[in-house]
């Protein structure tokens, strides 16, 4: 019997073996082909230390159900994103856990030209094709079996990303740069040979066993690696990635990492400058700092719920050029409308060559302006009479939907959101340039909120 607790809305992530294992990445590969009938399908893996015996299950699935499979080897997940539309594939299959311990992995599906797979396009199916001991052996029966081949796309992804700046502008900054012992490195040293840089590296090899914490840099005690090296060489700025590095994380030069939701606002401000008027996409937690911007800037801005299936899908439906969220996934058009954290860190190191400025004042500007909460988590025990409590008392303010529950005053508003997969609800914070109305609001909305932290 297969286990699927490992489903999420998104991708399949779980404990290995008991809930990820080759058995079930076997099955998905082979329903991934009869779902969507794949003839070609490009795979790889991040640096776990399961993730080979898994990638060799999920190929010889793949090759059972038909499909000729395109190995890139170690890499990371928006690798797989840019070879499944730079080599015209039918999709694509990253073996990962991102973020997660150790322990963990999984599996994170995309269709042809990098289309997401979650709940609501064919994860739903695929779950329940591969779950019980009545899995349709059959599939793709009378098919000839797939070919394997490899293929190292380090070089021609290297070359894609780098079209995001304009590499004469750049100047020898100092960098620390912390992949986590996550797979970031691989790209950081191909990306020497073209930028004028001096990195830092810390926490550098990649190395499953994650031997100085694992790689989420939104972990405050993963945090102080980077700090601490970025005010020990004194360098102009730090960057962090998670592990299979489709996120990366800034810290300024004096060692204060940077709130998600602000970059968002300097990305945008990039985008504006470079393609005038264009569309920018941002989540509905936290807005107010990425629409003045965007309206400062002559833009146009296209709210999105959270979440990468949803971004994604917006972008195309409206025509967005730049979309990020607060939890620092950045979306870009021409990267197949997919997120990179190398993309990230390039655009956000070409600005703090370019400004005169540094990170600390880019940013303070806005901090002062629109100071936030960045994402609270409680545990609760009824997300939607939480929900329900909150409306009501605050139905004075002007009420939006569009992502959990949106409550805006003249001067502060707040997102509350419920989890999809736990008994957690998320709350963020925002007011204009008042921070002591700030800790007042938060305070006053975690009494009412109840429950303890997540």
């Amino acid at each position: 019997m297969i286990n699927t607790k490992a489903f999420k809305a998104y991708d399949i992530r779980g404990i290995y073996p008991k809930e990820v294992n080759e058995e079930l990445a076997y099955r998905v590969g082979k329903v991934f082909c009869a779902l969507f009938g794949a003839e070609t399908v490009v795979v790889g893996c991040d640096i776990r230390l399961t993730g080979p015996k898994l990638l060799q299950a999920l190929c010889d699935g793949l090759r059972d159900g038909g499909a000729n499979v395109i190995d890139i080897g170690q890499c990371g997940t928006e690798m797989i994103y840019f070879a499944t539309a730079y080599l015209n594939a039918d999709g694509g299959i990253m073996v990962t856990a991102s973020h997660n311990p150790a322990e963990y992995n999984g599996l994170k599906l995309v269709r042809r030209d990098a289309r997401p797979v979650g709940v609501d396009s064919g994860l739903k199916e695929i779950e329940e094709m591969v779950r019980g001991d009545e899995f349709p052996h059959h599939l793709m029966a009378g098919k000839a079996r797939g070919f394997l081949t490899r293929q190292n796309v380090l070089k021609p992804y290297v070359e894609h990303i780098l079209k995001y700046i304009d590499r004469s502008k750049l100047k020898p900054v100092k960098v620390v740069v912390n992949p986590g012992n996550g797979g970031a490195g691989t790209v950081l040293d191909e990306l020497e040979n073209y930028l004028p840089f001096r990195f830092i590296k810390i926490n550098y090899d990649p190395d499953g066993t994650f031997p100085n914490g694992v790689p989420n840099p939104m972990l405050e005690e993963n945090r102080k690696y980077t700090v601490d090296a970025v005010l020990q060489h004194h360098a102009d700025f730090g960057i962090a990635w998670d592990g299979d590095f489709d996120r990366c994380f800034f810290c300024d030069e004096k060692g204060k990492f940077v709130e998600g939701y602000y970059l968002v606002g300097l990305l945008a401000e990039n985008f504006l400058h470079k393609y005038p008027g264009c569309k920018i996409m941002y989540d509905a937690r936290l807005t107010w700092n990425t629409e003045a911007i965007i309206k400062n800037h002559g833009g146009i801005p296209v709210p999105s719920k959270s979440g990468h299936a949803f971004m994604k899908q917006c972008m195309r439906e409206n025509g967005v050029i730049y979309g990020g969220e607060m939890s620092s996934h950045h979306y870009f058009r021409d990267f197949a409308y997919c997120d990179s954290g190398m993309i990230t860190a390039l655009i956000v190191s070409e600005m703090l060559c370019t400004c005169g400025k540094t990170l600390s004042e880019l940013i303070g500007g806005m901090e002062e302006a629109f100071p936030c909460s960045g994402e609270i988590n409680r545990k609760v025990t009824d997300s939607k009479a939480v929900l329900a409590r909150l409306k009501k008392k605050y139905k004075d303010g002007k009420a939006d939907t569009l992502d959990g529950l949106s409550i805006e005053y003249p001067d502060w508003r707040f997102n509350l959101r419920a989890s999809n997969t736990e008994p957690v609800i998320r709350l963020n914070v925002e007011t204009r340039g008042d921070k002591r109305l700030l800790q007042n609001k938060v305070q006053e909305l975690l009494e009412e909120i109840g429950g303890e932290p997540a």
